[in-house]
């Protein structure tokens, strides 16, 4: 079970920066990620060339420091929105609950939810 103060950590580190890092730092070896309902990415190996994979098309990665942050034994659930622009300088929004499963301090299990029809709208610069 993860204190509040280990889960507080991870929540900074995702968002004063690095993803990659986060998940090396935070996810077990043997970790899984989920996007939805689609088949789960397996191990923390896996997990960080995904996330290094998917910024190395972004110009920025902005996360919003959440405002919702559940901790309920070894479950914690994240209301997350991260802003993602492009190469082309266009920002896209991604709204996401964030389902997290610890054992001790890391993550063992983590699968995100979100409405697709919604996800990544383009953001209005003015």
């Amino acid at each position: 079970m993860p204190s509040r103060k280990r889960v507080e950590q991870f929540i900074h580190a995702v968002v004063h920066g690095d993803h990659a890092k986060a998940i090396k730092d935070f996810y077990h070896a043997d970790a899984t990620m989920q996007e939805n309902c689609e088949l789960p990415r397996r191990g923390r190996d896996t997990l960080i060339a995904h996330e290094k994979k998917v910024m190395d098309r972004l110009q920025e990665m902005k996360t919003h420091p959440p405002q919702t942050v559940l901790v309920d034994g070894d479950n914690v659930m994240i209301l997350w929105t991260f802003d993602a622009t492009d190469k082309q300088g266009v920002t896209r929004r991604l709204n996401e609950i964030s389902h997290q499963l610890w054992s001790a301090d890391g993550i063992m299990k983590e699968r995100f939810i979100y409405d697709s029809a919604t996800a990544w709208q383009i953001v209005d610069p003015s």
